[in-house]
């Protein structure tokens, strides 16, 4: 029985039950059996519904970030071509971490491996179809996006500032808010952000004692960047993140020496 689907086991007791339910009670019992085995084979026929179902149920509880990632990790390079690179690495990253294990405790793990792309496709378009704020209304002046940023640190009730264009030691922008100090270095960028921002923002912390560090951009950030983020507690943020950007002092995420 071992080497049985669930729906092949599922018909054998049925007819085995079934059977010894029909020679004591007839063709009620055989009536019963014939709907039970006509409901499994339904049930059967019915997967391929169901796994697209929950793969776009789990893609649409995360659509906003999705979708702002899909933004952030697409940008055209200087000869005019769309580099997709970054988002196809976060679209099969969020496939491998966040929806596998979900069909598999649902009973979906056969369908893993040869519906890998099916499932990328509907989370493609779970992506493309949620609204973004438009990235027009953003300004392309550097210092302008800085101001842009602590306007929207504002909205979330931070105390923001921009720090100036001179002796900033890597840092644009100086927020508090609840006690907590936070450092940001604004990047208004067409590709995304490499790791130099991450050392510059995570040095900038330091000079200004701050609790919390960031990189915020339009765009994305490179896997180096990603890297570097992870091991010293810098947070890589778009600038929608921002008015809902909350202070913690968790303390992973510090990005102070251990003396103060």
């Amino acid at each position: 029985m071992s080497g049985r689907s669930p729906t092949a086991t599922r018909l054998f007791w049925t007819v085995v039950l079934g059977g010894c339910a029909v020679l004591r009670y007839g063709a009620p019992a055989f009536a019963a059996t014939a709907a039970a085995c006509f409901a499994i084979l339904l049930h059967r026929l019915d997967r391929p519904r169901r796994f697209r179902s929950l793969v776009r149920r789990i893609a649409r509880r995360h659509a906003a970030t999705l979708a702002l990632r899909r933004r952030q990790e697409c940008f055209f390079d200087a000869y005019g071509n769309t580099i997709e690179d970054g988002w196809l690495r976060e679209r099969a990253y969020f496939v491998e971490r966040t929806v596998l294990p979900i069909i598999e405790e649902r009973g979906f793990a056969d369908y893993v491996e040869p519906h890998f792309d099916a499932m990328e496709a509907i989370v493609e378009r779970v992506a493309c179809a949620h609204a973004l704020p438009d990235e027009l209304d953003t300004p392309e002046d550097g210092v302008a996006y800085e101001r842009y940023c602590a306007e929207r640190l504002g909205e979330a009730g931070w105390d923001a500032r921009p720090t100036g264009a001179s002796g900033d030691q890597g840092c644009d922008v100086i927020a508090e808010k609840a006690g907590v100090r936070l450092v940001v270095q604004c990047k208004r960028y067409t590709r995304p952000v490499g790791n130099a921002a991450v050392q510059e923002v995570a040095a900038a912390a330091l000079h200004w004692s701050g609790d919390m560090a960031a990189v915020v951009s339009n765009a994305g950030f490179t896997p180096a960047a990603r890297k570097l983020a992870g091991t010293t507690g810098v947070m890589l943020l778009h600038h929608d993140d921002l008015s809902t950007l909350a202070p913690t002092r968790r303390a992973g995420r510090r990005v102070m020496t251990a003396g103060r």
